[in-house]
């Protein structure tokens, strides 16, 4: 059996294929994953050298040789499979954000929770509206759609976590309405932290929104099973994207808009469709839908799907920068939303459960947990929402309170849609959301 030691090296010593198990400073004050990461570029090198000074790496003690990119490393452990299966990555200048916005935080979560509270009901009417005169071949309004994305831009712009709560605790009528709404939220999100002006934000959360319309041109069988269709069915499921254009362009909508339907499906380094295009020639507005229509799908699929707990699914994007993703978009989508995103399920350290409903990019591993079990899994009587970061601010690390894990969506007993931050409810946690 394959034992594993860590070993500390200068992170100028540092060579591709090799595990970063730990850092010389706190993970939540740089932009890698908490739980490690395999050294696959140059660029991952000159990340650590201008955060760190040394790091911890995991070395086999059998020594073996594996092949990473352009040479072989010996004696550092590997996965089963390599990083992105293999692929190769694709390398881009920085992103730059022309004239970038900064978009400061003006008001409460639970104001702002109170403020938009029915804003995804109404935006969930809208893409209704819409999608049904798509099926009847009427005359198309895309108004309506647009006029709820610039109410949503407006709250994620005021307050980036209160619609991410929402989205988080809704009940759908239908999963195409749920799954454009929570990717338009989650793209939002990133935009705002990208300083992306109103505008753009704007044509990036109608864009997000219209995204799934071609799916009305595709037979419901195929829609209903598309993670697990043939070759033949899921070249049909692929033209959706080209159907959504098709059905869009005549009503009207901006090119902006239409380059986030049409590009929302491809990937950094070709893989996507419908145009297996990839890199520069992917518009900034699609890279950024893509992300977070990717997101969506793996922490709230289809049922009948096994979903990702978020934090594993910001684990996986990471994985995937520069491959399938841009590594800037990834980093700042992780930066926006979080270690443990809004709506996470978490058990603490001292074994106290709930879900996160806030967080901060300064305290990306200590978010704000509102408990809804004790540490005998007994539901408490009274709402009891914690500040992590604040909680521990005078604490020694032993006596800090930490995440310990996530929980899969459906641990019995932890239903966000329960309870409600605004004070409308018994677990009035008003006077204890304090932002």
């Amino acid at each position: 059996m394959v034992g594993v030691q860590q070993k500390k090296l200068a992170v100028h010593d540092l060579e591709i294929g090799m595990f970063v198990s730990d850092l010389d400073r706190p993970w939540h004050q740089t932009p890698f994953p908490i739980q490690g990461f395999y050294i696959r570029s140059q660029n991952d090198i000159r990340a650590l050298v201008s955060h760190c000074k040394w790091v911890m790496v995991d070395e086999a003690e059998r020594r073996g040789s594996i092949n990473v990119e352009s040479g072989n490393v010996v004696g550092f452990r590997r996965r089963v499979a390599t990083r992105g299966n293999g692929r190769e990555e694709v390398q881009l200048p920085p992103l730059s954000i022309r004239e970038p916005v900064t978009h400061k935080i003006v008001t409460t979560l639970k104001k702002e929770v109170k403020t938009s509270k029915r804003l995804l009901g109404d935006a969930e009417v809208a893409l209704g509206r819409f999608f049904d005169t798509v099926r009847a071949e009427g005359v198309l309004d895309v108004r309506p759609v647009a006029d709820v994305t610039r109410k949503m831009v407006a709250s994620v712009a005021r307050q980036p976590n209160a619609l991410l709560w929402l989205s988080r605790t809704r009940q759908y009528d239908d999963f195409i309405y749920r799954h454009a709404l929570n990717t338009a939220v989650w793209a939002l999100v990133c935009g705002r932290q990208l300083g992306l002006n109103e505008g753009l934000l704007n044509h990036l959360g109608t864009g997000c929104l219209l995204s799934q319309v071609g799916k009305t041109a595709l037979p419901k069988d195929i829609v209903v099973q598309e993670h697990q269709l043939s070759s033949e069915d899921y070249e049909t499921f692929r033209t959706y994207v080209d159907l959504g254009v098709g059905i869009l362009e005549p009503a009207g909508v901006s090119r902006a808009v239409l380059s986030v339907v049409q590009g929302h499906r491809e990937r950094h380094n070709g893989s996507g469709f419908p145009a297996a295009v990839g890199g520069e020639k992917i518009p900034l507005l699609a890279k950024i839908a893509g992300i977070a229509e990717f997101f969506e799908s793996l922490i709230a699929p289809r049922d009948g799907q096994e979903p990702m707990t978020p934090a594993k699914a910001v684990g996986l994007l990471y994985e995937m920068r520069n491959i399938e993703f841009q590594q800037d978009l990834v980093e700042a989508f992780i930066q926006a939303v979080g270690v443990y995103p809004v709506g996470t399920l978490v058990e603490l350290s001292d074994g106290h459960r709930g879900v996160v409903v806030s967080h901060s990019p300064d305290r990306r591993l200590w978010p704000k947990v509102m408990i809804m079990q004790d540490a005998n899994r007994n539901p408490l009587k009274t709402a009891k929402v914690i500040d992590l970061a604040s909680f521990n601010e005078s604490r020694s690390s032993a006596e800090a309170l930490a995440v310990r894990e996530c929980l899969p969506h459906g641990t019995e007993g932890l239903n966000p849609a329960g309870f409600d931050v605004t004070g409308e409810s018994r677990w009035s946690l008003g006077k204890l959301i304090n932002r």
